[in-house]
C-alpha cells in the first residue's frame, strides 16, 4: 500500500510540474503581448494632444551631486561680487572671530557661521555692501599640539624651536585649506579668496605695534607669582582657557601643625602636644606652606582631645575656630572625648610660631581678612607659590614665594628626597600624607567632592605655581573699556551687564606661554 501512494503522489507531483511549466509558457507570452498593446496605443492614442499638461526644460530629475555646485558658486562667490557692484546702501561691515586652524570643523563651527551668513545675507536684501573678510587663527597651543602629536615621542624631544615653528605652521595653513574648503560647502558667502591669517607677517607685525604702545604705557609687566598651570601642557594658562569639573574628587586632609614651645605657652598650655589645626584640598601645597592665616574678630579654642576612652595624660591639645568645634569632633574616633581649655581672639594669636611639618621650617601664625568660620578649622594653611589670595597675603606680611614644583607638575629637589620626582596630583599628593601619618600630624583625611579648574584643551586638571611670567595690567583699562561698551547696540540687552562684569572682574592678564608657537615677546 505505501508502494501505491508513494507512487500516487509522485504522479501529482508531475501533473503539477507540468501544469507550472505551462502557466509560466502562458505568463510570458501574455506579458509579450501587454506590451505589445501599450506600444500600439501610445503610437496611435487620438487624445494625447487634448491633455493640457505644462511643458518644460526642466530636467526629470535634479541631479543634485552635479548641479548643486554650480547653485553654490552663484549664491555664494558670485552674489558677494555682485552686491558689492550693485547695492547702492551703506557699507555693512561684519567682523570675524577665527576659529582655530588646528584640525576639521565640527558642529559649533557650522552654527557660528550659518548665523553670520544669515546676518550678511539679510543685509544684502537690505540694500547693504556687505563686506564679510573671514579669518583663521593659526597661532597658539592648541595648533602646536596637534602639529607635535604627529611625531612620535623620541622625534617631538629632539626638534629645535624654529623646527617646531615650521612644523606648525605648515600644519596651521594646511587647516586653514580644509576649513576654507569646508565653510565653502556650507554655502558661506564671503571673501574667501582674501582670508585674514594671524600667522601673516603683516598681522604679526600690527600685534607688536600695539605691544609696544602697552609697555610705553606701563600696561606690561614680568613677576614671580602663582599664575594657572597646566601639567598636561606644560604651560601658562589664562583664565580664559579653563573650565570647571564640578564633579573633582580632592583628598582634604585635617594636618596638626606643632606650636612651639613658647608660643604654647602663651596659650596657658603647659603639657602635651599642642598644634594649629588646618585643613586643605591640595595636601601637595604643604611643602610649601609658610604661614598659618586668621582674622582678627573671629574667636578661637583651645581644646584637649582624648581619642578612644583614653587617659588625658595621653591627649593632645588643638587650636581651632570656636564655631569648627563640633565639626572637628565628629571626626575624632569613637568613644573620643574634646574639652575647651580657654578662648581666644584671633588677634591674640597673631605672631604665634609653629613648625611646618614637611618641610621643618619655623611659621607665624599671621592675620587675614579672607579666612572664615563657617568651613574647615577657621585657620588657613598659606602657601605664597599656589594661590592668589596666598601670593598677596605673602607680599604684605614679606614672606617668600616658594613653589617647588617644575613645569610637568613633579615636586623639585627643593621640597624634599622623599618627594622629589613626583608628579604632586598624584603620587607627589599621596607621598604627602603619607609623611603626615609617620609623623603622627594627620588627624583625618576625606574625600572631597568640588568644582575645580581644568585645561579647556586637555581635559586635565591644572594647578597654581609661581613662575617668572609676563602679564598686561588692564586694571587701568576697566574705567575706558565699559565706557566704550555703551556705545555699543547689544541684543539682547541683558547681555551687556554680563560683559561688563567679565571686563571688571579681571584685573591682569597672564601672556606669556611656554611654547613656541606664537608671536613672541620681545
Amino acid at each position: 500500500m505505501n508502494q501505491s501512494l508513494a507512487a500516487l503522489r509522485l504522479g501529482s507531483a508531475k501533473q503539477a510540474a507540468a501544469s507550472l511549466a505551462a502557466g509560466s509558457s502562458t505568463g510570458k507570452g501574455a506579458a509579450h503581448r501587454a506590451r505589445g498593446y501599450a506600444a500600439d496605443a501610445k503610437a496611435k492614442n487620438p487624445y494625447s494632444h487634448t491633455l493640457r499638461l505644462p511643458r518644460t526644460g526642466f530636467p526629470l530629475r535634479a541631479d543634485a551631486a552635479r548641479r548643486e555646485k554650480e547653485f553654490r558658486k552663484r549664491c555664494t562667490d558670485t552674489l558677494y561680487e555682485w552686491q558689492l557692484e550693485n547695492n547702492r546702501g551703506e557699507k555693512f561691515i561684519l567682523h570675524d572671530g577665527p576659529p582655530y586652524a588646528n584640525g576639521d570643523l565640527h558642529i559649533g563651527h557650522f552654527m557660528n557661521k550659518v548665523l553670520k551668513d544669515i546676518i550678511n545675507r539679510y543685509q544684502v536684501m537690505q540694500g547693504r555692501r556687505v563686506v564679510y573678510i573671514p579669518g583663521f587663527d593659526g597661532h597658539g597651543l592648541p595648533i602646536e599640539q596637534k602639529a607635535l602629536e604627529r611625531l612620535k615621542a623620541q622625534d617631538r624631544d629632539s626638534l629645535d624651536p624654529m623646527a617646531i615653528r615650521k612644523l606648525a605652521r605648515d600644519f596651521a595653513l594646511e587647516a586653514v585649506k580644509r576649513q576654507t574648503k569646508s565653510f565653502k560647502e556650507y554655502g558661506v558667502m564671503g571673501d574667501w579668496s582674501h582670508p585674514y591669517l594671524t600667522l601673516d607677517p603683516g598681522y604679526e607685525a600690527d600685534q607688536l605695534g600695539i605691544f609696544k604702545v602697552m609697555v610705553e604705557r606701563g600696561y606690561i609687566y614680568r613677576q614671580n607669582k602663582p599664575v594657572y598651570w597646566s601639567p598636561s601642557s606644560h604651560t601658562a594658562l589664562a583664565e580664559a582657557e579653563l573650565e570647571y569639573n564640578d564633579k573633582h574628587v580632592s583628598t582634604s586632609v585635617y594636618v596638626k601643625m606643632p606650636l612651639t614651645s613658647e608660643s604654647a605657652a602663651k596659650l596657658g598650655a603647659t603639657t602635651g602636644d599642642v598644634s594649629a589645626l588646618i585643613w586643605t584640598t591640595t595636601p601637595w601645597t604643604l611643602p610649601a606652606n609658610r604661614a598659618i592665616a586668621v582674622r582678627h574678630d573671629l574667636e578661637y579654642v583651645l581644646a584637649r582631645v582624648v581619642e578612644g576612652g583614653g587617659s588625658s595624660a595621653a591627649g593632645y591639645q588643638l587650636l581651632v575656630g570656636k564655631d569648627r568645634l563640633a565639626a572637628i569632633a565628629e571626626l575624632l574616633p569613637e568613644g573620643s572625648s574634646i574639652a575647651e581649655l580657654g578662648t581666644f581672639a584671633g588677634k591674640q594669636l597673631e605672631g604665634l610660631e609653629y613648625t611646618s611639618p614637611i618641610s621643618g621650617k619655623q611659621c607665624r601664625v599671621l592675620l587675614a581678612d579672607y579666612v572664615t568660620g563657617d568651613s574647615g578649622t577657621g585657620l588657613v594653611h598659606s602657601a605664597p607659590g599656589h594661590g592668589q589670595e596666598d601670593y598677596e597675603f605673602g607680599l604684605a606680611n614679606g614672606i617668600e614665594i616658594f613653589s617647588p614644583v617644575d613645569d610637568y607638575g613633579r615636586f623639585t629637589n627643593e621640597a624634599g628626597p622623599t618627594l622629589a620626582g613626583k608628579e604632586v596630583l598624584g603620587e607627589g599628593s599621596r607621598a604627602v600624607v603619607d609623611m603626615l601619618t609617620a609623623q603622627g600630624l594627620l588627624l583625618s583625611q576625606q574625600k572631597f567632592t568640588h568644582s575645580y579648574p581644568y585645561d579647556w584643551r586637555t581635559k586635565l586638571p591644572i594647578i597654581q605655581r609661581a613662575t617668572p611670567q609676563w602679564f598686561a595690567n588692564v586694571g587701568d583699562l576697566k574705567a575706558s573699556a565699559c565706557e566704550s561698551l555703551r556705545e555699543v547696540a547689544i541684543v539682547p540687552e541683558s547681555s551687556r551687564r554680563r560683559l561688563e562684569s567679565y571686563v571688571t572682574g579681571r584685573s591682569e592678564w597672564c601672556i606669556s606661554r611656554q611654547r613656541v608657537w606664537g608671536v613672541p615677546i620681545p
